[in-house]
């Protein structure tokens, strides 16, 4: 693997008694889309967090860019795009209006700015909606407003949590294009249990599973390990049947 953008090592965290995250370790470069899954509960919101330096873990550690997210949390996160699920947006903002104050508060001025506006307004297809108030677009729009906030400044590694929550199939396939067409350029990591989305998307696939790392390889080599043939047949087995 090439230098990892995202290192993951040993990133542990409970809850009272509940160990919701146990010795998590894994890595992500430049040019992979990969998938993390496991059934509800599993812990990949929680590793995630951790991840993205908004959660500190009771061990372990994880760094972006190299930058240790929770020594350095600022600059690591200036290298950081994050879309975690339900992700909360300004309601009176308008898309317009929310990526101009990112993209200063990312420290771009003038052209660089008007440009990385505009970007992310055609990165989602937001021009219909792109001077209305965010609460009153529909869930998808809303989605995807949340979507283009976190490539505005084009990070190092991207933090997709269900990405595609609350779209139609058409704008599935189009977010599901758009990830693609990021990764020559950024370390992606979606985290989800809508298996399609995973083969749709990831060429690498991590299953987790009562906070522990079950499986990382490819999508199509774990659908062979299965008695089925299908990724949904491993996930099945190898979390014990628990729903997806």
């Amino acid at each position: 693997m090439a230098e990892a953008a995202l290192a993951i090592n040993g990133l542990t965290r409970r809850f009272g008694a509940v160990l919701a995250v146990d010795d998590v370790s894994f890595a992500v470069a430049k040019g992979e889309v990969v998938g993390f899954l496991g059934p509800n509960g599993a812990g990949k919101s929680t590793t995630m967090r951790m991840a993205a330096g908004f959660l500190r873990p009771d061990a372990g550690t994880a760094a972006i860019a190299g930058i240790d997210v929770f020594d350095h949390p600022v600059a690591a996160r200036r290298r950081l795009g994050y879309l975690p699920e339900g992700a909360p947006l300004w309601p009176e903002a308008t898309p317009r209006g929310l990526f101009g104050f990112l993209a200063r508060l990312h420290g771009l001025t003038g052209a660089a700015r008007r440009s990385a506006v505009d970007r992310a307004i055609a990165a989602t297809a937001l021009e219909p909606v792109v001077d209305r108030p965010v609460e009153t677009l529909s869930k998808g729009y809303r989605r995807r407003v949340g979507l283009s906030a976190a490539l505005l400044h084009r990070p190092a590694v991207l933090i997709l949590d269900e990405p595609t929550d609350g779209l139609d199939p058409n704008q599935k396939h189009q977010v599901r294009q758009l990830i693609l067409g990021l990764a020559a350029d950024t370390a992606i990591v979606v985290s989800t249990h809508v298996l399609e989305e995973v083969e749709a998307v990831c060429s690498r696939a991590l299953l987790i599973a009562h906070g522990r790392l079950l499986a990382d390889a490819p999508p199509v080599d774990l659908a062979g390990r299965s008695a089925d043939g299908t990724l949904d047949g491993f996930f099945r087995a190898a979390t014990g049947g628990e729903a997806a």
